[in-house]
């Protein structure tokens, strides 16, 4: 199954929220990720330029990126970045498919 790594960053009311009342988001993440038959395997929070980063899988892009609209659409993300990942396993089989394209770069023969 794919795997995505959907960065974010809470509103200012979603902080609140939880200030107010502290809780683990670890099973809320994991039940969005499950819901487009998915799972979450990570869930990390973190300083910098987003306050937390999901890794889950998900049966397709479609799936994932449902998974994302479902959470931003509920007002407690304020901004998102959403990437798909590759495993080695795919990254080689990647890799061999670019191995036999026939592309040149301009100005090469």
């Amino acid at each position: 199954m794919p795997a995505y790594m959907f960065q974010f960053t809470y509103s200012a009311e979603a902080w609140a929220a939880l200030v107010r009342k502290p809780q683990d988001q670890t099973a809320a993440v994991d039940g969005i990720a499950k819901a487009v038959g998915g799972h979450l395997i990570s869930l990390f929070y973190h300083m910098g330029d987003y306050d937390g980063t999901a890794i889950i899988e998900a049966p397709d892009d479609a799936a994932a990126n449902a998974a994302v609209m479902a959470t931003v659409a509920s007002g407690a993300i304020r901004s998102s970045k959403t990437t798909r990942l590759y495993s080695s396993k795919e990254l080689v089989e990647i890799l061999g498919k670019a191995g036999k394209t026939p592309y040149r770069a301009p100005g090469k023969s």
